[in-house]
């Protein structure tokens, strides 16, 4: 599944931001850069609270209620958004943008996050938004398989589940 590339950022970018585990200014300024967030350069206290804000993205990753998970996005927009607009600045193609009424660079981050997180929703009815099925494992996902029927963050998890199951189902049977 393809995602358009601003709703697709800010989705991606939730998923990223929410396997990160170091949220230093330096590790945060190189990812919102690979995600082409003009909002790059946080503070120490900004990126704590950018990854306490993203926390609430959580629960949207890997829940199967769709009228829940649209409960969970309208949340995260009406925090952080007060409009969109269509912008086409820097020479891109027309593209929303999810306003946010100030400078604050968390606040802007995190309106892009809500919005791609609710054309996510939207556009794909909120079932690309993956968690891995192994147990333990925290990694949420963006599924852009072509059928939509991906379980585990990596391999490596799938392999873990799958030989566990098949060492199971090699014992003895009392």
């Amino acid at each position: 599944m393809h995602f358009n590339h601003y709703g697709g950022s800010g989705t991606f970018l939730a998923a990223d931001l929410l396997n990160c585990a170091d949220f230093t200014p330096a590790v945060l300024r190189d990812l919102l850069t690979s995600h082409e967030m003009a909002s790059r350069n946080l503070t120490t206290a900004q990126s704590a609270a950018l990854a306490t804000w993203v926390e609430g993205a959580r629960p949207l990753f890997g829940e199967p209620d769709v009228t829940r998970q649209v409960t969970l996005v309208n949340a995260l927009l009406t925090a952080v958004t007060t409009s969109v607009r269509v912008s086409m600045h820097d020479g891109n193609a027309p593209h929303l943008h999810y306003i946010t009424g100030t400078d604050d660079p968390v606040e802007r981050i995190s309106a892009a996050i809500a919005g791609g997180l609710a054309v996510a929703v939207c556009g794909a009815g909120g079932g690309r938004l993956g968690r891995c099925s192994r147990l333990d494992c925290p990694i949420v996902y963006v599924d852009t398989s072509r059928n939509g029927r991906r379980r585990f963050c990596s391999t490596a998890c799938a392999n873990r589940v799958n030989v566990a199951a098949h060492r199971a189902r090699s014992l003895p049977r009392p």
